[in-house]
């Protein structure tokens, strides 16, 4: 990719984040790690309570990208097929022919939302591990590919847990970010609730479609990463596994630690966001900015750091704290 076409790229995720702003009040940090993923080809689980606006921002994100954007609600008693598709017997009126059609499901589009993806069982949840990683739905023998750009946003809800699957490991290592939805500050819920019972609401305009998407995709892989930035993340990653030679609060805290799949998240994500701030480089803060939202999910916390109360964002702190950046 050339100087001018980033140069005229760059300005339209300013226009993106202006765009999701007239929709969704504050969420900042929520907003940019949201773009982060997008740019860096992943996938995104948003965790918060119920009323925070994560219905809302995934929606405003598939009306400001000119991006086909489907929504899936997961409800316990919903099937593989009713996301994947399925066959459908035809007969050809003229010849009195049958054969079969395969009928695509939602997943067959650029934006996919997984409304409450927890409250499915496990057999519906493996329909989407083949889609997020092979960006393909296999079906009777048959792989099919995905439009590009492919992007998951899944939703769950932390409290009531009552009818709800959690997520297999294996599945949420396939989400690039997990972000968090916090409650908004007093000032700004005083303008959500202004903005949303008045008569009128704001369009959210287009403002970039699937090509600019892809290239701005491609643009990110050609990011710079330093020698000491990756070597640090490097580190970040294997002291994050307990045993011999790993920090004493994650031999104390961790049952199970990253993989080498979260390495190569920290690594996209710093470039993402690097691009984001319009910078051609990745630097520590972009690591440190990212760190827990690559490996808040990947993390299996032991009984001990559930007894002390500790969370998975402590247990990154303290793994920060304890690997040091070079020099």
């Amino acid at each position: 990719m050339t100087t001018p076409d980033l140069d005229s790229l760059l300005p339209r995720l300013d226009e993106l984040r202006a765009a999701l702003a007239r929709a969704v009040v504050g969420q900042h940090t929520v907003v940019e790690q949201l773009l982060i993923g997008l740019l860096a080809g992943g996938h995104c689980l948003l965790e918060g309570a119920p009323g925070l606006g994560k219905t809302l921002l995934v929606r405003s994100l598939g009306q400001a990208l000119e991006l086909q954007f489907r929504r899936v609600q997961f409800t316990p008693d919903l099937m593989p097929s009713d996301i994947l598709g399925t066959e459908l017997l035809e007969e050809d009126h003229g010849t009195g022919h049958r054969h079969f059609r395969f009928q695509q499901g939602p997943i067959f589009t650029h934006l996919l939302l997984a409304d409450e993806l927890n409250r499915t069982p496990p057999k519906t949840q493996a329909a989407l591990l083949e889609a997020m990683q092979e960006r393909t739905v296999s079906y009777a023998g048959t792989t099919y590919a995905l439009p590009a750009p492919f992007f998951v946003l899944a939703t769950q809800n932390p409290i009531e847990q009552a009818g709800t699957y959690p997520l297999p490991e294996a599945q949420l290592d396939r989400f690039l970010l997990h972000v968090l939805v916090d409650f908004p500050s007093e000032d700004e819920e005083r303008q959500i609730l202004e903005q949303t019972t008045g008569g009128a609401t704001d369009a959210v305009p287009k403002v970039m479609d699937a090509e600019a998407v892809i290239a701005l995709q491609a643009a990110v892989r050609q990011v710079h990463v330093s020698p000491d930035v990756l070597a640090w993340i490097t580190r970040l990653v294997r002291a994050s596994r307990p045993g011999e030679g790993a920090p004493a609060a994650i031999n104390q805290w961790v049952k199970w630690g990253a993989g080498p799949r979260a390495g190569q998240s920290l690594v996209l994500a710093a470039k993402a966001r690097a691009l984001l701030q319009g910078r051609f480089a990745a630097t520590r803060e972009d690591v440190q900015a990212l760190a827990a939202p690559v490996m808040r999910h990947r993390l299996l916390l032991s009984f001990a750091a559930e007894a002390e109360q500790k969370r998975a964002d402590d247990v990154v702190a303290a793994l920060l704290q304890a690997v040091p950046f070079p020099g």
